[in-house]
C-alpha cells in the first residue's frame, strides 16, 4: 500500500489508522440515536447514478465494499437516502447472544442481517435481488477456505466470490463502493461503475475476473487513504495458516466481515 514508507511514515500511518478505527466505533455506537437528518448530513456520496440506474432496471443491486471508514454508517445512509431496506451477511458469533446483539443493532438501522453459515444466505440474497432489492456485502476478506485468489497490492489474497456469483445468478448490477474519511465530520463515498459479467468463460472463470476487478477498485481506494482501511487480521495467503475447506457451507463465500472484532 505504501511500499516506500519510512519507519517514521509507518508510525504516523499506524497512529492515524487507530484514530480512524476509533472514529468508526464512536460513530457506530452513536448511530442508533442519530436522526435521519444527521445520518444524511454525515455522508456524501458520488456516483449515486449507478445505483439509481441499476434499481430502475429492476434487477437489484449488489454493493461490494472493503473495510474502509464506516460501512455501517454507509448502510444506514443508504437505507435512509433510498427509502428502502438492504440485506447483508454477518459472521455467526459465539456466544449466540453477542451475534443477536449485532443483528439487533443493524436491524435498528434498517438492515436485514443473514448469518453467513447454514447454507441459506445465498438463496435469500438471490431472492431479494430478483425482487429488485439492495444487497450490501463487505468483500475484501474471505472467511472460508474456498475464496477467489486475487492479486492485491502485488501479493495473492483471497476474497469472497459471492458478490460476483450473485450478479451472475440474478442479473443484478455489481457495484464496487469505496469510503474514506477526511478532516471534516462527513464521510465520503464513491460508487464506481458496474463490474460487468464477462461474455465468455466458465462460471469460475467469470467469478475470478469479476472478483479481481473488485480487488483492483478496492486497492485504488485503500491506496488513497490507507489509514482508513480497518483490516486488523491477516489477509494475504502467504500470512495465513492452512485450514480445511468447508464445502458444506456454500454461503461462507458471501461475506468477509469478522463481526467479533469489528462490529
Amino acid at each position: 500500500m505504501v511500499p516506500d514508507a519510512t519507519p517514521e511514515r509507518l508510525a504516523e500511518l499506524s497512529r492515524a489508522g487507530m484514530r480512524s478505527y476509533l472514529r468508526y466505533w464512536m460513530e457506530s455506537f452513536r448511530l442508533p440515536v442519530w436522526s435521519e437528518e444527521r445520518i444524511r448530513n454525515g455522508v456524501e456520496v458520488k456516483g449515486m447514478h449507478h445505483i439509481a440506474d441499476a434499481l430502475a432496471a429492476g434487477k437489484g443491486v449488489v454493493i461490494a465494499l472493503p473495510h474502509l471508514a464506516n460501512w455501517d454508517l454507509a448502510g444506514a445512509w443508504a437505507t435512509t437516502e433510498l427509502k428502502m431496506p438492504l440485506t447483508t451477511v454477518a459472521e455467526r458469533l459465539k456466544p449466540e447472544t453477542l451475534f443477536d446483539r449485532f443483528v439487533a443493532y443493524r436491524e435498528s438501522l434498517g438492515m436485514e442481517v443473514l448469518p453467513h453459515t447454514g447454507g441459506t444466505a445465498f438463496g435469500t440474497l438471490a431472492r431479494r435481488l430478483r425482487e429488485g432489492g439492495l444487497v450490501c456485502l463487505v468483500a475484501d476478506r474471505d472467511l472460508s477456505a474456498s475464496g477467489v485468489e486475487v492479486d492485491f497490492f502485488g501479493e495473492t489474497a483471497r476474497m469472497p466470490g459471492g458478490p460476483a456469483l450473485l450478479a451472475q445468478h440474478t442479473g443484478a448490477a455489481l457495484l464496487p463502493v469505496t469510503l474514506r474519511y477526511d478532516d471534516s465530520p462527513v464521510m465520503r463515498g464513491q460508487v464506481h461503475a458496474p463490474v460487468a459479467v464477462p461474455e465468455s468463460g466458465t462460471r469460475p472463470q467469470k467469478t475470478s475476473v469479476m472478483t479481481q476487478a473488485l480487488a483492483d477498485v478496492f486497492a485504488a481506494g485503500i491506496a488513497e487513504r490507507p489509514e482508513d482501511w480497518h483490516m486488523l487480521q491477516r489477509l494475504w495467503v502467504a500470512d495465513l495458516e492452512p485450514r480445511p475447506a468447508r464445502p458444506s457451507e456454500p454461503s461462507s463465500e458471501l461475506s468477509s466481515e469478522p463481526e467479533g472484532e469489528r462490529s
